[in-house]
């Protein structure tokens, strides 16, 4: 199980941005991660209003980069970009109306070295929240770009 600062060292994203709290379960093929930052009325992607379920993605986001550094075995923050995104379902308008912990899963379906595509799901004390698929493509450290 991989948390905390370990895991956060691991992503190009700092300290509130880090949305992420525990890796449960990983292999070459998925991920599953947990949080509760849905729930801090300091999370940086809160409005006014509360945390839009949409704000979901960054999360399956964080879930998929986690992924990759584990897989390619590269603890060093490696920028990717959300290249699509497709069948994206929203269960619920808003993240922090749920108490309990968001599970996170994040499968590859394909990819490699330059890229992949997830399917993601969040789900919260057994409900659906958010759902859809991914096009992630991953910044070459050689470049600048």
């Amino acid at each position: 199980m991989l948390s905390g600062s370990l895991l956060c060292e691991r992503l190009p994203h700092a300290r509130a941005m880090c949305l992420l709290e525990c890796v449960v379960e990983w292999d070459e093929n998925s991920i599953r991660c947990t949080a509760t930052s849905h729930r801090d009325p300091d999370n940086p992607l809160r409005n006014g209003a509360g945390l839009h379920a949409v704000s979901g993605v960054e999360y399956a986001a964080q879930a998929m980069a986690l992924h990759g550094s584990l897989v390619f075995s590269d603890p060093a923050p490696r920028a990717g970009y959300l290249a699509s995104l497709r069948d994206v379902k929203l269960g619920a308008e808003w993240l922090n109306d749920f108490e309990g912990l968001l599970d996170i899963t994040a499968r590859k379906i394909g990819g490699d070295s330059v890229g992949a595509l997830y399917a993601f799901r969040i789900e919260s004390d057994r409900r659906l929240l958010v759902a859809g698929r991914a096009a992630v493509v991953y910044k070459n450290r050689d470049r600048s770009a």
